[in-house]
């Protein structure tokens, strides 16, 4: 009887004893709660994209800390397998290196510094001070280098990888558990897109041109035709019309319109094309243009639009020309001038250089004097937009 005593009494021992060893191995994980709201985003580097395989990128933790308590260290465990899932030991993807990461930005519980001496197991730290849970924390890790795939023979270089989060009260990873919780992400192959622009002008004319909704200029809409004066030729009044071009280029030096042809003529009767840039004056004999939106003045008719969208300098450049003084004046308001060749605009605004598309309204004035032979007068004129590359 007395032996039976003795073998209870050494199975209750070594039952209490086992209890004991189990509570004693693992106090931390009892006690740590899980982590929510958990992920970790892959961010694009100065030159790479975030899943890009061995690229230097950003990794960019956000999490919620169930747990009110101190936390002094957060830790960054990269492994191939997530925490629950056979092997427990955690092995490092290849390729990856975050000996070079530093913390760019945290937010939520702030105050850390970078650790990063284990490649693999990067780590935050600070003076533990409470985090008042549930909260949600961020913190971007800046110049890690993605795993390179080969840790996925099968489906490299596409390859997931599991990062193991835990919040410890100390400084050092010490302390305790306070909380724990793992993200996965994945490297991923590439999508390389290629598109060449090549050398562009686009420029039509037209007696008008509309605006699409974008309010870019719409060639297609440019109406070819006789484009008539919009009274008959009077020694006492001036006769008006427009016609409209639209220039853009992406040429480095930008591009010149020129005008060409002969002045307005009727068998061997002409209209003088004027030489010198000068206004309007009713019964002397004068055909001429401009690019400007013109104003009532005593003899020059309210006539014209200026270029829309309005210079800049920068994204716009076009401009009515102007070489100084009579020489070539084809920019000043209620002064015209004609000559074969000319050039009457460029797209010199703010330096000479590549523009968005502008339309231009071209203004045409003609007086004539009493003794203007009858008959019916015209002129095909020609502009041509000439870039430079």
């Amino acid at each position: 009887m007395a032996q039976k005593r003795t073998i209870l009494g050494f199975l209750g021992v070594t039952a209490f004893m086992a209890a004991l060893f189990l509570q004693v191995l693992s106090p931390n994980l009892a006690s740590a709660n899980q982590i929510t709201s958990r992920s970790l985003t892959l961010q694009a580097g100065a030159s790479d994209g975030g899943s890009k395989p061995s690229g230097i990128v950003r990794h960019l933790f956000t999490f919620t800390v169930p747990t009110n308590g101190n936390i002094g260290s957060i830790e960054f465990k990269y492994c191939t397998t997530a925490a629950d899932v056979a092997p427990a030991t955690c092995v490092t993807p290849n390729g990856l290196t975050t000996t070079s990461a530093t913390l760019t930005s945290q937010n939520g519980a702030t105050g850390f510094s970078m650790v990063n001496t284990t490649n693999g197991d990067p780590y935050i730290t600070r003076t533990q001070a409470v985090v008042a849970g549930p909260v949600q924390l961020s913190y971007q890790l800046s110049t890690i280098t993605n795993p390179d795939g080969t840790s996925c023979p099968s489906s490299q270089p596409n390859c997931t990888f599991f990062v193991r989060i835990t919040t410890y009260a100390d400084h050092d990873l010490t302390g305790g558990i306070v909380d724990k919780g793992t993200v996965t992400a994945s490297t991923n192959t590439q999508i390389l897109l290629s598109g060449i622009m090549p050398e562009s002008l686009v420029f039509c004319t037209g007696e008008n041109i509309n605006t699409n909704l974008g309010g870019v200029p719409d060639c297609t809409t440019a109406n070819a035709g006789i484009i008539g004066f919009d009274r008959l030729f009077s020694p006492t009044d001036t006769a008006i019309a427009t016609s409209q071009m639209a220039a853009s280029t992406n040429a480095g030096s930008g591009y010149v319109i020129t005008v060409n042809g002969t002045t307005l003529t009727s068998g061997s009767n002409t209209v003088t094309a004027m030489g010198t840039a000068a206004g309007g004056i009713h019964g002397v004999s004068q055909f001429g243009l401009n690019l400007r939106a013109n104003t009532v003045a005593t003899s020059t008719p309210a006539v014209g639009l200026d270029i829309a969208p309005a210079s800049n300098g920068t994204q716009y450049r076009g401009e009515p020309y102007i070489n100084g003084g009579t020489t070539s004046n084809y920019g000043t308001v209620d002064t015209f001038q004609y000559r074969d060749g000319d050039v009457v605009a460029d797209s010199a605004n703010g330096g000479a250089g590549g523009t968005d598309a502008q339309i231009y309204t071209v203004s045409y004035i003609v007086n004539v004097p009493g003794n203007q032979p009858a008959g019916t007068y015209s002129t095909t004129l020609t502009y041509i937009c000439t870039p430079t590359f």
